[in-house]
């Protein structure tokens, strides 16, 4: 279970550099630039730590799946961006791979321990 946690860090972490990187204006204003770096920082050592004991296949899934879902989703409420059938039709199919995945997983944490 700490490895899911460390893996919701991660995809909240990243969900905040992405939104910094918007707001960055291409790393010209000094605030957001400095969050981006934080943000990813914070995101791939979080990452590093949950892959101790969650699949590697099922973490990125998990992480990228649900950071582009979520980052899309804050890109129409905050942003404006254009929000179609096909948008949502996109998200479902993300959030819906990350499911099948988890399913397929075997759930178990030790699942991805190495052999030593």
């Amino acid at each position: 279970m700490k490895g899911y946690f460390y893996l919701s860090i991660a995809v909240i972490s990243e969900i905040f550099g992405t939104s910094m990187l918007k707001l960055s204006d291409s790393f010209t204003s000094l605030l957001p630039s400095i969050g981006v770096i934080i943000g990813f920082g914070i995101s791939f050592y979080c990452l590093s730590i949950g892959l101790r004991t969650v699949p590697l296949s099922l973490a990125y899934a998990i992480w990228s799946g649900l950071g582009t879902a979520i980052t899309a989703l804050i890109g129409v409420l905050v942003w404006g961006d254009s929000f179609t059938i096909d948008s949502f039709g996109a998200i479902i199919l993300i959030i819906g791979g990350v499911v099948l995945l988890n399913a397929s997983s075997g759930h178990g944490e030790n699942a991805a321990e190495p052999s030593r």
